[in-house]
């Protein structure tokens, strides 16, 4: 299923990642048509003559990428072991090479995005008193209205890390209060505004998203060599978040970053984006643009499948750009249960890392609120919590990977 957008795209082409019968993977193309006001992708077999290599476009296996994949996952979990195989293939690459990819085939109903849509919209369209009804920082475990300049990414410089200019709506699995293990600060109730249908609109997109993820968590399964289902016992009642994400219109926007640079704490992200401005680091160090592909979601690698793939898979550092236009973005940080260990997949001795207190500990050195009741005591950081940018190409290249290409 795919996203809704403008008639005006009709007949362009869309690059689609594929193996071939010998198991090498290559571009194929395909031609975007027009049903209901969405646009759909039309199967020609013809068109896979036309195809080429994907190392021309990722460009890992000749020198750093220049552009994001696209992955249909359509096969994943379908019974057919052959297209399963090639699927698991181009993941594979994907997720070892660039760290990001284009998902399509997800199967995602366009009514219940476009509901997630209306939600968010009618909710950023409140009056900030209306929506500061909602704060997170009244939530005992980090649900709610989020208001611009509450977060901060990127490294810090003489005054600190800027404030990101944005604002967000931030919900997960909605747990009784009295459900929750004690020790748990990212697990518990969302905190909902007095917004009619809001709820059920969100909630709608949260079961449908999560539900792709563990898809796709089954198909990361056996690109690493696993069974597909080895990893479902760790998820099952994970604080995986969604946020609903707003850019206000801002003709001030060439000199400001909507989100810093940094990689996601979890596992992996799913995210519907709306408009242009995610980058994306390469090898290099240089920025790449990856506009939204029409129907796909974005697929990125999180510090915790890189840890535990043992590096195999990379989180690849990115930042969102700031852009005149109004737009929104939703992404899922998919995450493992709150309690569980990770370690390295072959190597049992290896330090693990209890996945829910990494969370907290990485959401609690970003958001204001939350460093304001750890400098005063309120709350405390787990024993041995790791700093921001321990993951990703800070700790690969061992030098801070936003040095140069942050965003002045």
């Amino acid at each position: 299923m795919l996203l809704e957008a403008g008639a005006a795209l009709a007949g362009a082409r869309l690059q689609v990642c594929d193996l071939d019968p010998k198991g090498e993977p290559f571009l194929r193309e395909l031609k975007l048509v027009e049903l209901h006001g969405s646009l759909l992708p039309a199967e020609e077999p013809a068109l896979h003559s036309a195809a080429r290599p994907v190392a021309a476009v990722a460009g890992a296996r000749n020198g750093p990428f220049t552009a994001v994949p696209v992955v249909d996952i359509s096969a994943l979990g379908s019974g057919d072991a052959g297209a399963e195989a090639m699927t698991v293939a181009a993941l594979r690459r994907a997720a070892s090479e660039v760290g990001f990819l284009h998902i399509t085939g997800h199967g995602i109903a366009p009514a219940v995005i476009a509901g997630l849509r209306h939600g968010a919209q009618r909710f950023f369209a409140q009056g900030t008193a209306a929506k500061m009804q909602s704060y997170i920082g009244r939530s005992a475990n980090h649900r709610g209205y989020v208001p611009e300049g509450e977060e901060s990414f990127g490294p810090a410089g003489p005054e600190g890390r800027k404030r990101d200019r944005k604002e967000a709506f931030d919900l997960a699995l909605d747990l009784a209060a009295e459900a929750v293990p004690a020790g748990s600060p990212m697990l518990g109730p969302n905190q909902w505004p007095d917004l009619p249908g809001f709820r059920e609109e969100v909630m709608a997109y949260y079961g449908a998203v999560f539900a792709v993820g563990q898809r796709l968590l089954r198909g990361f399964a056996l690109a690493l060599g696993q069974r597909a289902d080895a990893f479902d016992h760790l998820v099952t009642r994970p604080p995986s978040q969604l946020r609903l994400l707003h850019y206000p219109h801002d003709s001030a926007a060439a000199d400001a970053p909507g989100i810093g640079a940094h990689t996601d704490y979890e596992c992996f992200t799913l995210l519907l984006a709306s408009g242009p401005g995610l980058e994306v680091m390469n090898q290099a160090g240089a920025w790449i643009d990856a506009p939204p592909v029409p129907g796909a979601l974005v697929v990125n690698i999180g510090d915790m499948l890189e840890y535990w793939s043992g590096g195999r898979f990379v989180a690849t550092s990115h930042r969102v750009r700031k852009v005149a236009e109004e737009r929104y973005s939703f992404p899922l940080f998919f995450a493992l249960d709150y309690d569980v260990e990770l370690r390295p997949l072959g190597a049992p001795e290896a330090e693990p890392i209890r996945t829910g207190e990494h969370l907290f500990a990485q959401t609690a050195q970003t958001f204001h609120y939350l460093k304001q009741r750890v400098a005063a005591g309120e709350i405390a950081l787990p024993q041995g919590a790791r700093p921001l940018f321990s993951f990703g190409p800070a700790a690969r290249r061992d030098t801070h990977p936003h040095t140069a290409t942050h965003p002045a």
